[in-house]
């Protein structure tokens, strides 16, 4: 998983942990330039829904890289289309994404969908969200963000997002979960959470979700111009 790899098209990477508002950027990022946009967290919230769905556990490594070569995923304006299906609201529940941060460190899964991913980076260009985006899987990505907040902040704006999609959460449990998934990422040996040696990292705590997509695009169209 330390093989390069040289984007044929601009690639924007964009890692950080969940409710750092790098979803919110990143699809703001693409749409500015009309560019493609790849979510692997959702990725992997979609295989855990697989897995959950076809009885595969998520100790059955086998099982489970199985479930990969047959991903049939497309990003919507309105969410996550699984073979034609949306499934945008099975994944977005703290449960799956509970399965995917469980999921996620297998290296064998992440080996898996690594070309997957890599060739999602189709003309005119490609922003890429996730935790390995600049590390791992675009290393040679023309520009790379870390963006990250406090898990406080992160547990509130989680929390107002699942209210205003109906969900019953406690903020308090969110902030447990926050706190656990934070762990296990930053711990895991496949693609730990950390920013790329050249990454750019923005704490988005105080700031406004305009005030940091503004710097991000104004740092994209600095990094478009040198390379």
């Amino acid at each position: 998983m330390t093989e390069q790899s040289t984007p044929r098209v601009p690639v924007v990477a964009m890692d950080g942990p969940g409710g750092s508002g790098k979803g919110t950027v990143s699809t703001a990022v693409a749409r500015h330039f009309g560019w493609h946009y790849l979510d692997s967290g959702a990725i992997y919230r979609v295989l855990g829904h697989l897995a959950h769905m076809n009885q595969v556990r998520e100790d059955d490594v086998p099982g489970l890289v199985a479930l990969t070569h047959d991903l049939d995923i497309e990003f919507l304006e309105q969410g996550i289309a699984l073979a034609g299906q949306n499934v945008e609201g099975l994944i977005r529940t703290e449960g799956a994404a509970d399965r995917a941060s469980r999921i996620s460190p297998i290296p064998e899964v992440r080996h898996s969908l690594l070309e997957w991913q890599r060739k999602q980076a189709r003309p005119p260009g490609l922003v890429s969200d996730g935790r390995d985006m600049g590390s791992v899987v675009f290393p040679d990505a023309v520009c790379k963000f870390f963006i990250t907040a406090s898990p406080e902040k992160r547990a509130e704006r989680r929390y107002k997002q699942l209210r205003e999609k109906g969900f019953d959460v406690k903020i308090e449990n969110l902030l447990r979960e926050i706190a656990e998934r934070d762990e296990r990422d930053a711990m895991r040996k496949a693609s730990p959470l950390k920013p790329a040696e050249d990454a750019t990292v923005i704490d988005t705590t105080d700031m406004s979700i305009n005030d940091v997509i503004s710097v991000v695009l104004e740092e994209v169209g600095r990094c478009l111009k040198i390379s």
